[in-house]
This record gives structure tokens, C-alpha cells and sequence, in this order.
């Protein structure tokens, strides 16, 4: 059995398709999809698609780093509220994002820390979104000691090492192991498979040979051969790694 831990199967990309997209990932054994929030506006539709498939797909709470804004209290407000309503199995996707736009880095990191403290006080797991900010997040992450995963990991041994010696997180692999120039299969020589858990992030960021059209969760089969050509384990080993890597964060 495989488990997609981010995924955005919500999103309007699979307005023509999405129960079929879920009917084609079960196909492939991919039992668990994990759903991480963006903002206030997509917890509707996230919620709505949780409920359809109760077993299946399991949502997360949070604010992504590119939706913060000068003043983004509003949001958090509405975060807490809907935490209160339902249960949520991690707050995310959270962090921060200094790959596009800076403007706004100070208020980004100030809600990164304020949703990890939130996340700390419910005994949840956080997802975190790092881009062009990996030495800011660990300086809050290091500071405040939450447990999670770090979501799309695609840096180096020491980036990785630093992660590891945390001994609270897990590291998220997608598509992008599978590109050509990626230089994960090197650095993951050094990361235990204990370490190690699936995702997609679809729509985005699809493996090869599907890489530049949509992604979607019946390719995480993809990505966990070629995790298993590197880790030179069978696929079926993988799964079942993976698999409870992702229990010991999410609990299912």
C-alpha cells in the first residue's frame, strides 16, 4: 500500500476528473492521500472531498506562505475556527517562500511561528513548505520543536543532515526525483529510508515521463521505483517503509 502525503486533489485542475483521478490511485494502491491547505478559500472544497471519501482522504489546517500578506490575521482566524469544527491531521501547508516575492517575508515568518506554536498546543504535525528560506525555517524550527515533514525536499547532504538530526521530521519525495538534473538521488544515499515519505504535490510537479502536464496521486508508483532503484530495495518494501514512516507522523 502507498501513501500520497500532499497532494491537492481539490483543486479546480480535476474539476472534469477527480473521482476518477481517486478511482485511478486506489487502482494503483495508493490507499492514504493527505490534503494540505492553501488558504481560507480552499478549505471548502478540501473539506467537501474529505467527506466524500472519508477513508481515503485525510485534510490538513493551514495558512501556505504565499498567501500571507501584510495583514493576514483574518485568515488565522478563520484557521482557528475551522480546527474547532472538525479534526484535521496536520497543520499545513505552512512555511516559508523567498523564491518569488519577498515582500512580505517578515509577516511570513512571523505566521510560520505562530501556526508551529499552534500545532505544538494540538499535538499536530506540521507540513512545511520551504523555498529560497531553508535556513529561516530551521531557525524556527530549531527554536520551537514541532514534528512533521519537510514537503518537497530538493536540497543537499547538509540540508538533509540537519533535518535528520531534528529526529522529529520526516522528508518529503516527489517527481522531481525523477528529473534528469535532480541531485536527489545522490543526496538521499546519506537519508535512511526511515526518513523518507511519498507525495506528489499534484497538480504540480509530475514525474517522467508525465513531467509538464498534471499531476495526480496514481504516479506515486513512479516515484517509489525510482526511490527503490536508489535505495536498491524491491518496490514492495518501499510501500510498506513509506507507508509506516507516514503512521508515525499523520497516526493513520
Amino acid at each position: 500500500m502507498f501513501t500520497d502525503t500532499h497532494t491537492h486533489t481539490y483543486l479546480a485542475d480535476f474539476a472534469a476528473d477527480r473521482d476518477d483521478a481517486i478511482k485511478r490511485a486506489l487502482e494503483k494502491n495508493v490507499k492514504r492521500l493527505f490534503l494540505p491547505n492553501i488558504d481560507t478559500g480552499t478549505f471548502k472544497p478540501m473539506i467537501d472531498l474529505c467527506e466524500s471519501y472519508p477513508d481515503v482522504c485525510f485534510p490538513m489546517a493551514g495558512l501556505h506562505p504565499c498567501s500571507v500578506a501584510s495583514d493576514s490575521s483574518k485568515q488565522i482566524t478563520v484557521l482557528k475556527d475551522w480546527l474547532s469544527k472538525r479534526k484535521f491531521y496536520a497543520i499545513g501547508e505552512i512555511g516559508i517562500d523567498l523564491y518569488h516575492d519577498v515582500t512580505f517575508a517578515t509577516q511570513q515568518k512571523d505566521v510560520f511561528r505562530e501556526q508551529v506554536r499552534l500545532a505544538n498546543e494540538m499535538n499536530l504535525p506540521v507540513v512545511i513548505h520551504c523555498r529560497n528560506s531553508f535556513n529561516e525555517v530551521m531557525e524556527i524550527v530549531t527554536e520551537e520543536k514541532p514534528r512533521g515533514i519537510f514537503h518537497c525536499f530538493t536540497g543537499t547532504e547538509a540540508d538533509a543532515q540537519r533535518i535528520m538530526e531534528l529526529k522529529t521530521f520526516k522528508i518529503g519525495i516527489g517527481g522531481m526525483v525523477t528529473y534528469k538534473n535532480s541531485i536527489l538521488p545522490q543526496v538521499l544515499l546519506d537519508v535512511p529510508l526511515s526518513f523518507i515519505v511519498l507525495e506528489t504535490d499534484s497538480p504540480y510537479l509530475s514525474p517522467v515521463p508525465y513531467r509538464g502536464k498534471r499531476n495526480e496521486s496514481s504516479y506515486i508508483p513512479i516515484i517509489a521505483e525510482k526511490l527503490a532503484d536508489i535505495y536498491r530495495v524491491p518496490v514492495e518494501q518501499l510501500a510498506e517503509q513509506t507507508t509506516e514512516n507516514s503512521f508515525e507522523i499523520f497516526g493513520i
